[in-house]
């Protein structure tokens, strides 16, 4: 193909995709039943996000303040960035066993690329992703959060 060609075949392909592109923002454009830009902060209370996006990652805990975190690090150790620190103690039960339980589930926002490793390789399925997107501050300690509550406690049907 000679270079006159190949100028003018170039030239149609991008015309091409210019008219698919134009053509997308058109429908949006004439269908007025489709919202596509959210009127934030006006409608902050309102505000919900897609199911998929991804937040802050939280420790799911029932009405008991329990939890299924067993602390067995492997969020931790799949974490590409250790953005995640699982500090547990070991404790021995009355019958002589000993069981791992969680002290802290500390979880550093500021250093979270959002892969959800983290979410997905969890055993228990203890851990989850909300809904919260406002995540601006001056200091950046407040983005070091602890998942688990306080006087938080594994579920027991677990143990």
């Amino acid at each position: 193909m000679n270079s006159f060609t190949k100028y003018f075949t170039d030239i149609f392909w991008g015309f091409r995709s210019l008219l698919i592109g134009m053509s997308v923002t058109g429908r949006y454009f004439f269908s007025p039943g489709q919202i596509v830009t959210q009127q934030y902060p006006e409608n902050r209370k309102k505000l919900k996000m897609f199911e998929r996006f991804k937040g802050d990652l939280i420790l799911t805990h029932d009405a008991n303040n329990q939890h299924h975190c067993t602390g067995c690090g492997i969020c931790e150790t799949n974490c590409p960035n250790g953005s995640i620190e699982v500090i547990s103690e070991r404790i021995e039960l009355p019958d002589g066993k000993k069981k791992r339980i969680i002290d802290k589930h500390i979880y550093h926002l500021s250093m979270c690329t959002f892969c959800s490793l983290c979410v997905k390789t969890c055993p228990e399925n203890a851990l989850t992703w909300d809904q919260t997107f406002e995540h601006a501050v001056f200091d950046r300690a407040k983005l070091t959060k602890i998942l688990n509550k306080p006087g938080s406690s594994i579920i027991k049907d677990i143990e």
